[in-house]
């Protein structure tokens, strides 16, 4: 079993910066990949990045050059750091966790970009 504790959520202005985290625990396996996901009201799920175990990322097209997913492979721990953020990135953050083809979610932080 595997466990996702998200931290780092919060309010902040447009153009303001957030470093999310998500530290998994209980059976991790080596060969795994983590992202994060967001759902705004109304509106699916979406990737929003997601690091392998070596270190390749992928991003949104919506969060490129904006955001950076990195990774502390003896921690367990994703990040994610969120900079020139817009109110369109407001939303519940999920961190995810796949290994052996099974999906692992955190509970979800709130993002909430408002002046």
């Amino acid at each position: 079993q595997v466990q996702l504790v998200e931290s780092g959520g919060g309010l902040v202005q447009p153009g303001g910066s957030l470093r999310l985290s998500c530290a998994a625990s209980g059976s991790i396996f080596s060969d795994n990949a983590m992202a994060w996901y967001r759902q705004a009201p109304g509106k699916q799920r979406e990737l929003v990045a997601s690091i392998l175990v070596r270190g390749h990322t992928g991003y949104a097209d919506s969060v490129k050059g904006r955001f950076t997913i990195s990774r502390d492979n003896a921690k367990n721990t994703v990040y994610l750091q969120m900079n020139s953020l817009k109110p369109e990135d407001t939303a519940v953050y999920y961190c995810n966790l796949v290994q052996r083809f099974t999906n692992y979610w955190g509970q979800g932080t709130q993002v909430t970009v408002s002046s």
